[in-house]
């Protein structure tokens, strides 16, 4: 007994003097980065996904049936085929058929045109000199205006044996047909677009309705070339929700004029809802929350200080601060997990 006890008196006595050393150094310096705080731009955006359509699109189909002729491209000398840019009214089919183009009567019409309008000018001479009655004249008129119309009609029949672009754009397609073999009216001729401009549209969900609104700039990239951004603008917004999905449609028109996106593609775009151009950013990663306020440290005299803040706009990566930091404060970015107020810091950048 008298053992134990003399045991537990050197024990005690040995704690009390620090045979076991417990104690935190209050002296120990936490390593930390800082940055100073300054004022930049912040953009508050709605994040969403759709798939990319040119704005101009058109299947071509023969208006006439004739003898297929791919024509040359006069840019690369050796016919159209598929990835060609062509201009509009550029010839990229001949329908050639001698048999229709003799039905037409093209040069015939021609000629009436021109005798109908030599007429009417003597006419007109006459009557001015009082040689012809008025309703002769406007006989004349008549038959000029109907020559007109039956030579204008000719040319419109001759252009049906030929496959136009209706406007600047990129060949896609080309269903194949040998050449010299007649082609039966109504057959798939050519598919053209232009995507040097896209159109969007996506489904926004409902408690965004009123914040998205018309005008509102777009930045659109493609989830494989994330650092091409491309510029847009939201052009219609519908002013209801789908009942069954709760969300409603909006339409974002897209600039691209290097041809980076291709129709049918998906494509992430950013809708900025808000904007300032000077504000107090800092990055979301480094706001402790606690007690439903939120804190950040800064560094004032080596010392860190808890700061509790309001913020604003935000977006995924950045909040606005509105009230708690002033520009020029040294901002903890690394190292304030373990930090309390008035820990020592060691600035190491």
């Amino acid at each position: 007994m008298k053992r134990n006890l003399t045991a537990l008196v050197f024990f005690i006595l040995l704690v009390a003097c620090g045979g076991t050393d417990t104690r935190v150094d209050s002296n120990v310096e936490v390593p930390v980065s800082v940055e100073d705080i300054s004022l930049k731009p912040i953009e508050e955006f709605v994040v969403t996904t759709g798939t990319v359509n040119a704005t101009q699109e058109a299947l071509l189909k023969s208006e006439s049936a004739g003898f297929y002729r791919l024509a040359v491209n006069p840019g690369t000398s050796p016919t159209y085929e598929l990835g060609d840019f062509i201009k509009k009214d550029q010839v990229i089919i001949y329908l050639d058929n001698p048999e229709r183009e003799n039905e037409i009567k093209i040069e015939s019409h021609r000629l009436n045109l021109e005798n109908t309008k030599h007429d009417l000018e003597k006419q007109k001479s006459l009557y001015e000199k009082g040689g012809v009655t008025l309703t002769e004249l406007k006989n004349a008129e008549r038959q000029y205006v109907d020559a007109k119309y039956n030579y204008d009609n000719a040319l419109i029949q001759l252009d049906k044996l030929k496959i136009t672009a209706p406007f600047d754009g990129i060949i896609v397609d080309i269903p194949y047909h040998t050449r010299g073999v007649k082609v039966p009216t109504n057959s798939d001729m050519v598919h053209i677009m232009n995507y040097s401009k896209l159109n969007m549209e996506v489904n926004l969900p409902g408690k965004l309705l009123g914040e998205v609104q018309v005008g509102q700039p777009v930045k659109a990239m493609n989830y494989t070339m994330l650092d091409k951004v491309l510029s847009g603008i939201i052009t219609q917004v519908s002013p209801t929700l789908d009942p069954d999905t709760r969300t409603f449609k909006a339409k974002v028109d897209i600039d691209n004029p290097d041809w980076l996106l291709r129709p049918g593609m998906f494509v992430k775009a950013e809708i900025t809802t808000a904007r300032k151009d000077s504000a107090i950013v800092i990055s979301k990663d480094i706001i402790l929350t606690r007690r439903n306020l939120k804190r950040v440290f800064v560094v004032s005299r080596g010392m860190a200080r808890e700061k509790t803040i309001t913020t604003g706009l935000e977006n995924p990566d950045e909040t606005e601060v509105t009230q708690g930091l002033e520009a020029g404060e040294r901002l903890v970015v690394k190292g304030f997990e373990t930090l309390r107020n008035g820990s020592k810091v060691k600035i190491t950048r």
